[in-house]
Formats: C-alpha cells, structure tokens, sequence
C-alpha cells in the first residue's frame, strides 16, 4: 500500500473510526432527481445496468460478494472474487456494480440466479466489477470521510485490471454531460456530492439520480395466460407500494420484453407463489388473470404515466433478486 495512502488533514483524521468487522453494510442509495443537474461541488459518475454489489473480505479469508440486500452472490461471479483476493486489500468493504461486459441487464439476468460457480462460467456471459465507494480498510471505517477523500484512497489501494474497473469521475459541464450520456445511450448519471460522508443504509440527496431513460422496479402481482402459440405467460401484472394503503397499487400489465426461455423461466417461479387472494388494492379485471403472492420484483422500461396511473408502453427488463419489494415505490 502507498505510504501517503492516509494523507488525511487533522479534521479527517478525527473522522475515522474502528472498523470492529468488515462484513456487510447496507450500502448508501441515490434519490432520483428532475431537477437541472448540480454544478460545483459535484461529481458525475455513469449510471450502470448491473446490480448492487458489496465486497467484503477479513483477513485471511477470501473476498465474500453480497447484493444490496444481503443475498450471496459468490457463486453467481467468481472471477470477480478471484480478481479482489488477488488485488484487493487485506480487510476491506467495497461499494461497486456488477455488469455485463457488454452493458445490457439482459446478458446479465444468465449469471444472476445460478448458485454454481462452473455454471456461471459456462454461460460464457463475461462479468465487469465497477468499483465506486470505499467504506472499511484494514480496520478503519473510512465512511465519515469526503466522498473526494474515500476515492482516492480508492485508486491507490486497488489495482484495477480486468475483470475489475473503477468508475471514472467525468469532468465537464453538469448539463452537457447529461446530453451527451442520453445522446450515447447511457441509462443516466450519478451525481455525488464531493464533500458528503458514506450514509450506511440510506437514501440520501448527497447522491442523485440522473436518468436518460424511464424505468423502474415494480413487484409482480399476478400473470395472465399466454394466446396463440405463446407458453409460460401472456403478461405479468405489476404494481407498487404507496404510502397508507395496504397493498399493491395496479400499475398495468406488462406484454413485451420477454423471449420463449424468459416466459418459461417466469411461469416456474410464479407457480408456487400462487394464491386465490389479489395482491392489489385497485384490483384490475384482465382476461385470464392470475395472482401471486407479492414477493418478486422485476425492472420495467416505459414510455410514461397515463393521467389514471397506468404504464404507458411498458417493457420487461429483467428480474431483481436484489430488490427488497416492500421497498418498491413510484419513482417521483
């Protein structure tokens, strides 16, 4: 490790404390933003379409991968486990993404759910780490320090080879980079402020979302039945939580996204969540519809909202094991 890699002013100092573990945090959540993007005093980062990831290793142990809500993720990605024992420090808790190497949530949905580390590799789907927080080294809890701080100690204590990758802070005008990320296709920005500490397990508007493109999580409440020569489902029926009500919001049924192995895939897991009981406070009437039990989240692209709460145009994305669904809301 760099000798100045603590070259920290007196105020900074007083700011670390004893990591007494380096296991699992819950890792700091961005708020998404309409606004005009903020200028000094922020950085911007690429909004990637991967999952969460946080990485932890003690001494002597090799490097545990979790998801945002605490799931195992090792034997999904164990080239990226490989790749932070061999240039990772000894103790450390990592913030980062995980992505397909070629960008799409899509590609990364055939490693996501596999609990075989030889299986995950056989899917020959290449797997990037994209490395963006700092929150444990050796046993110091840096989380108290200035998100401009905790990257650089960031660059200087991990060596960024492939599959490994740290994501750049862009530099420029808040409003051109913006367009340029929607003119390239990107999802959107991160914008993080330079001087906020790490908020464990929150949502904070020190980090905000910047997004090209709508979409969001929604938690899968019911199917109906497939037509014609289409098997496993014909639409997925989703909706949200909403504040003071019971239930589900309906947000519409979602038809299009999905390939013949998708479809069957869905149906095998939705079959035993099953129920006679409708998960949705505002109960749609779809032909042949069925409900389940609201325990699944999956990522949905869409034109808009109608003036009545619908999803205009929707599209499905992907599942979300790492999505706590009590935690889906209606994006504002």
């Amino acid at each position: 490790m760099p000798d100045d890699v603590w070259d920290l002013l007196p105020e900074q100092q007083r700011a670390l404390r004893r990591a007494d573990d380096a296991g699992f945090r819950a890792p700091m959540l961005a708020t998404l933003s309409k606004d005009h993007p903020p200028g000094a005093g922020w950085v911007f980062e690429r909004k990637l379409d991967g999952v969460r990831m946080i990485a932890t290793r003690e001494r002597g142990q090799s490097t545990r991968l979790w998801s945002r809500n605490q799931k195992p993720m090792d034997a999904s990605y164990p080239e990226i486990v490989e790749a932070l024992d061999e240039h990772g420090p000894a103790r450390f808790v990592l913030d980062g993404e995980i992505t397909a190497a070629d960008g799409t949530f899509s590609s990364l949905q055939a490693r996501m759910h596999l609990q075989d580390p030889n299986r995950a590799r056989r899917t020959g789907v290449e797997v990037q780490a994209h490395l963006f927080d700092l929150l444990v080294l050796d046993d110091v809890d840096v989380t108290r320090l200035p998100q401009s701080t905790r990257h650089r100690i960031l660059d200087a204590i991990v060596d960024a080879a492939a599959p490994l990758f740290r994501s750049p802070a862009l530099e420029g005008d808040p409003s051109a980079l913006l367009a340029e990320a929607c003119a390239g296709g990107w999802e959107g920005l991160i914008a993080k402020r330079s001087e906020a500490p790490y908020v464990v397990g929150g949502r904070s508007r020190d980090w905000l979302k910047l997004k090209c493109v709508r979409d969001q999580e929604f938690v899968i409440g019911g199917w109906t039945d497939p037509s014609g020569s289409r098997r496993g489902l014909g639409a997925l029926l989703v909706g949200y939580h909403a504040s003071g009500v019971d239930g589900l919001r309906y947000a519409g049924k979602v038809g299009t996204g999905y390939d013949a192995a998708t479809l069957t895939m869905l149906r095998d897991r939705l079959d035993p969540l099953a129920t006679d009981e409708c998960p949705f406070v505002d109960a749609p009437r779809e032909k042949g519809q069925h409900w389940v039990r609201p325990e699944m989240v999956c990522a949905v692209g869409f034109g808009e909202w109608t003036t009545d709460g619908r999803l205009r145009h929707p599209r499905y994305q992907g599942l979300r094991l790492d999505k706590d669904p009590a935690e889906v809301v209606r994006e504002q």
